[in-house]
């Protein structure tokens, strides 16, 4: 009866949540509440310089996730995301002024990298996702409907751009790459991740999220960064794309994989 109760009164809490949040007060009353994040500002930088290249083992999911305790961020629910976003987060804090316009986009409510940088005092916050019906707003972080490879903002809105666990997703690579271009002003830099492992993975003809599942290889990644350099976006260094161990498991669909990122900046 009890575990029914609260089950019931779930969705109770999150709309009474999402109802405060909208104020600064509020959000990180909620962030605390959801994700017993800490309600002052973080205290290092992220220190996290791998902007290119592959997740290769749980000893630094480990390193990720006690290096964004440390910094007393809210840490991502899955472990080894912890990884990406703490390189994205780097990125931006390396070459983003905090009255830098940063988009996330595939970006969910979920989603960390727009709620640590806000953290950081970055407040032209913006993500872009096909699942929302209605913009949702979390402080100065507007969540809101768009389909990455087709927006409606106009050329040179943003002053970087997060892509985390996204192409992957039935994405058209390509048309990604020249929207993120277009919409990015000259400089500005794309932190891409996605699911990976050197070799091809079977992934069984299965589907998620509307799409087949799709585990990048090294030859595709290959594949994508030409892709991006005829868009004008180039990669800020070396990539090397050897993995080790396949740290991320996909329990629903059993399947093993890691996480690999790479960042691009537009000429």
């Amino acid at each position: 009866m009890l575990k029914a109760m609260v089950t019931m009164l779930r969705p109770v809490k999150t709309a009474l949540l999402r109802g405060v949040e909208t104020s600064d007060p509020g959000f990180r009353l909620s962030m605390r509440l959801r994700h017993g994040a800490r309600s002052d500002a973080p205290r290092a930088e992220p220190d996290a310089p791998w902007h290119n290249g592959v997740l290769m083992d749980m000893a630094q999911v480990r390193q990720s996730v006690d290096r964004v305790r440390a910094i007393g961020l809210p840490l991502v629910d899955d472990l080894p995301k912890n990884w990406d976003c703490l390189a994205a987060l780097d990125v931006v804090r390396r070459h983003v002024p905090t009255n830098g316009r940063i988009f996330d986009a595939g970006g969910e409510t979920y989603s960390m990298i727009l709620p640590w940088l806000y953290y950081y005092g970055y407040r032209d916050l913006t993500a872009g996702n096909l699942v929302y019906d209605r913009p949702i707003q979390r402080a100065s972080i507007r969540y809101q409907h768009a389909d990455i490879t087709r927006t409606d903002f106009a050329p040179g809105s943003f002053d970087a751009i997060t892509c985390l666990s996204v192409i992957e997703h039935g994405v058209d690579v390509d048309a990604y790459f020249a929207e993120m271009s277009r919409i990015l002003v000259p400089g500005g830099h794309l932190v891409t991740s996605t699911d990976y492992f050197e070799t091809p993975t079977d992934c069984r003809g299965q589907r998620a999220y509307g799409a087949p599942i799709r585990v990048f290889d090294k030859a595709q990644i290959e594949e994508a960064i030409g892709m991006a350099r005829a868009h004008g976006l180039e990669l800020t260094g070396p990539l090397d794309l050897t993995a080790k161990d396949r740290v991320v498991h996909w329990r629903e669909f059993d399947l093993r994989y890691t996480f690999m990122v790479f960042t691009l900046r537009k000429l």
